[in-house]
């Protein structure tokens, strides 16, 4: 590794531990459709958002309310004590492409369908009041 590329990357590293994030990959939902659910709770204060996921009528959202929660224990974990309400906000959630499996489906007159079965990865991160830059 060259030394400009090991240099930025112990900086990515340091910045990582001041971040508190959760990652979920390969779900094996649409992006569009987990668009949908994470864009309902940006910048919401977490419990407000685990709320919104426990009553949204949506699949993925139960995997995003897990994921969340798994990124509140993260922020307890790296602080050494528990998140207080009105504390914790959803910062940023990022939902990228995953591995799209590729399947084909008979069709009329000795055709194929191409058929793409779609998933994502989502990952979510979230910060105290004092260092959001929002409130």
């Amino acid at each position: 590794m060259g030394a400009r590329k090991k240099i930025s990357a112990e900086k990515r590293k340091e910045a990582l531990k001041t971040m508190y994030f959760a990652k979920l990959q390969n779900v094996p939902t649409s992006p569009r459709k987990m668009r949908l659910v994470v864009d309902m709770i940006r910048g919401m204060e977490v419990n407000r958002a685990l709320g919104v996921l426990k009553f949204s009528s949506k699949e993925a959202s139960a995997r995003v309310e897990k994921l969340l929660r798994s990124a509140i224990a993260n922020w307890e974990q790296k602080n050494e004590r528990k998140a207080e309400d009105g504390e914790l906000f959803v910062t940023k959630v990022y939902v990228d492409g995953g591995a799209t499996l590729k399947r084909m489906r008979p069709a009329p007159q000795g055709r194929g369908y191409r058929i793409r079965k779609r998933s994502n990865h989502v990952t979510l991160f979230v910060d105290s009041k004092n260092t959001n830059d929002k409130n």
